[in-house]
């Protein structure tokens, strides 16, 4: 078991700087309410996975370059993303691979913690649940199931939260259809793909469907829209403060 570091370093990503900033802020609150100082690197920009993925390496290699300097230190690296945890844990490696940087993406990727693993693993949070009765179902994404690793660590949290029923749904291990570019250049694929997973999550009879992943959140959010659904996502370090106090006002 890790131990419980004094200090890390936030990674908030793109989509949760620009669209969903109360999950970056509710994550940096949870943390620095066990103790930990949070520093939030201001030089911070996107992550390089959509360049990465698309299969522009230079201007992936070019966007990680700023990740690379502006991360540096010892302290864990603490990612409330799983998507962007895994490019940064697991493709800087290849991507800076017989690059001048590969000790340095190495050391960075070394460092790497997904939010719901950091709070599971390394603070062995303990949570009071203080909201009234609800029940909600988790949406995985593939990075956090696939690449991270921590698709058990997310339910682990909601279970320990006493008023909150967690609803199974039948296309739990299935992709929301997002993947980035590939929503993009595979639209008909990806909309059959986001419409099982509504409909999953829609036969479930639940309140709110929680995620770490504000990408998924953002396209399944999406389709409900569209569908006039009323369902809607919430990120879990945003669900977890409400339950426990710390956003009495959402």
């Amino acid at each position: 078991m890790r131990e419980k570091p004094t200090q890390v370093l936030l990674f908030g990503s793109c989509l949760i700087d620009v669209l969903y900033p109360q999950a970056g802020m509710d994550a940096i609150a949870l943390l620095e309410r066990e103790g930990i100082e949070v520093v939030f690197p201001q030089a911070q920009t996107c992550c390089g996975q959509p360049a990465f993925n698309a299969g522009y390496r230079d201007e992936a290699r070019k966007v990680a370059r700023v990740q690379l300097d502006c991360l540096q230190g010892d302290a864990p690296v603490v990612v409330p993303s799983a998507s962007c945890a895994a490019m940064m844990k697991h493709h800087y490696v290849e991507l800076f691979r017989d690059q001048p940087e590969a000790e340095a993406a190495a050391q960075l990727a070394a460092r790497i913690v997904e939010f719901t693993e950091f709070l599971v693993d390394v603070l062995r949070i303990r949570l009071q649940d203080q909201g009234p009765d609800i029940r909600v179902a988790v949406h995985s994404s593939c990075s956090a199931r696939r690449e991270m690793n921590v698709a058990v660590q997310i339910e682990s949290l909601l279970e320990q939260l006493a008023q909150v029923e967690l609803v199974h749904q039948d296309h739990k291990a299935e992709c929301c259809g997002f993947g980035g570019t590939f929503a993009v250049k595979q639209a008909e694929i990806s909309a059959a793909m986001v419409a099982d997973k509504t409909a999953a999550l829609l036969r479930c009879e639940i309140d709110r469907y929680i995620t770490q992943d504000c990408g998924c959140m953002m396209n399944i959010d999406g389709a409900l829209a569209s569908q006039q659904a009323p369902l809607r996502g919430t990120h879990i370090a945003t669900f977890l403060m409400e339950r426990t106090g710390g956003n009495e006002d959402s």
